[in-house]
């Protein structure tokens, strides 16, 4: 799989970054469906319904989450999605933090993901994406003020 060139437009999604305070931040992870690599939920926009609304539907749907969401991105990351033709398309997706508040035992993706909580520092290097672990890193550390 080759990246993407640095002019090509990216597609936009929508992303969850799940946190829990117990008593420090940890991070809620979910594995892609495709590659089973660590990532945070997330999908495409949704024409019914505000980005962080989409965001927050993605946490339920690839997490099993319910929480509250902040309206407003805390910033966004790029990547390259693997498509199931095995090509490239290259995202940037808007990040919307979510305060986990309950874990529910069925979602729609149980049978398709594997979820875990993580350490800021676990999270971090568990994901792929540097801008996505950079994002991790700076939200941990502005919720331990």
């Amino acid at each position: 799989m080759m990246d993407s060139e640095p002019d090509t437009p990216r597609a936009r999604q929508v992303a969850a970054l799940c946190f829990r305070r117990s008593p420090r931040v940890e991070f809620l992870l979910v594995t892609s469906r495709e590659t089973k690599r660590w990532v945070t939920p997330k999908g495409w926009p949704m024409k019914d319904r505000p980005d962080y609304a989409a965001a927050a539907t993605e946490a339920f749907e690839e997490a099993g989450v319910d929480g509250v969401i902040a309206e407003a991105p805390i910033g966004s990351f790029a990547y390259d999605k693997t498509l199931k033709s095995g090509d490239a398309k290259p995202v940037a997706a808007d990040v919307y933090a979510l305060e986990v508040v309950r874990e529910r035992d069925d979602w729609p993706e149980r049978s398709e993901r594997t979820r875990s909580w993580f350490t800021p520092q676990e999270a971090a290097a568990a994901v792929q994406e540097e801008d996505l672990a950079a994002l991790i890193l700076d939200f941990a550390v502005s919720q331990a003020r």
